[in-house]
């Protein structure tokens, strides 16, 4: 079964983070449509993009009922305006980070979708990292025990910035605490408590650029750092738990191949040499330590999940539960001073 798609927006997160990785799965999406309010049309006859309608007017995309499913890609602040028009005309709906703005509005949007038997989804990408996926086998595999602590850090050395709208939207926190929230509550699950430090320590005047999030699950504490201001990388995850340690450097490098231009199917894409480290006591009492190779990432993944949901049925792969609590996380940091500790309902 082939679904007709369409976007709407086409910009660097449509043409980065999504087209290259959905044009390679035409036997299970046929891309229809593109909705772009300044249409490109140097772009347009790219050979990438051949057989694509672009079009400046969406209700091209509303009143097409062989589109099955749409995928927003503006900015945040229109997701819900988009993806509710969508939903109400049939659409199944795919939403780039951050999902919505406020937890009520994603709560709107599952209520409609439901009520319309279709689906609608967060875009989280992050979940198929090889740096991600690698210290999800590792905990899988057992050998680390009960999980003690998960330490993540996603941080740059950018000391420079420019002046931002004020807006939280605009800041580290919603723009990627959202994929590293993401990724801890789908191996964790919902938190009992939440405790927040957003800081901004480039520009005052600018949305946070410096964040500490701890999840804590009963003995298990997840940490997940963000700064702007790390010159020599912590590595990327650390895992501690009753019977040993897991560690990995460095972050995916699916991004760095799409910037250099190097797109999903070629030679070298997303390449990931980086070994992580897990040491570990056996059953024996012997002390073991292995050097365990990256786990291939894809983006794709999502579209390949979406696929099995809109075609067999299955579970989608961000489940309503997890999606509305990692908005919840986001949200509740702003609804007090900082640094503040909460507890979730």
């Amino acid at each position: 079964m082939m679904i007709n798609t369409a976007y709407i927006g086409f910009g660097k997160s449509a043409s980065r983070y999504h087209l290259p990785y959905v044009l390679k799965r035409k036997d299970k999406f046929n891309v229809k449509r593109i909705f772009n309010r300044h249409r490109k049309p140097e772009t347009e006859t790219a050979a990438l993009y051949q057989g694509i309608e672009f079009t400046s007017s969406l209700e091209d995309i509303l009143q097409d009922e062989s589109i099955a499913l749409v995928v927003v890609c503006t900015p945040p602040d229109s997701h819900f305006h988009y993806a509710r028009q969508c939903l109400e005309h049939g659409k199944n709906v795919l939403v780039e980070k951050p999902f919505t703005t406020t937890l009520e509005e994603a709560k709107t949007l599952f209520e409609l979708a439901r009520s319309k038997g279709l689906t609608v989804s967060p875009f989280q990408n992050r979940r198929f990292d090889s740096c991600f996926l690698t210290m999800k086998q590792a905990i899988d595999s057992g050998k680390l025990g009960e999980l003690i602590e998960i330490e993540s850090h996603f941080d740059y050395f950018r000391p420079q910035t420019e002046a931002q709208p004020d807006s939280h939207f605009n800041g580290a926190f919603y723009g990627l605490g959202v994929h590293t929230l993401d990724q801890m509550i789908s191996l964790l699950g919902r938190p009992r408590q939440v405790s927040y430090h957003l800081r901004s320590l480039r520009n005052p005047a600018n949305p946070d650029d410096t964040f500490e999030t701890q999840l804590y699950y009963g003995h298990c504490k997840a940490i997940v750092k963000t700064s702007h201001l790390v010159k020599i990388d912590y590595p990327k995850f650390i895992v501690h738990g009753s019977r040993g340690s897991f560690i990995r450097y460095g972050i995916d490098k699916q991004e760095a191949s799409l910037k250099a231009g190097v797109m999903p199917g070629d030679a070298g894409f997303g390449a990931d040499e980086q070994m992580s480290l897990l040491e570990y006591e056996n059953e024996q009492g012997e002390i073991v330590c292995e050097r365990l190779p990256a786990v291939p990432g894809d983006y794709g993944r999502v579209y390949d999940a979406l696929y099995e949901t809109l075609t067999l049925g299955t579970a989608n792969y961000v489940s309503e539960e997890e999606a509305l609590t990692n908005l919840e996380i986001l949200e509740t940091a702003f609804r007090q001073p900082s640094p503040a500790t909460v507890t979730l309902d």
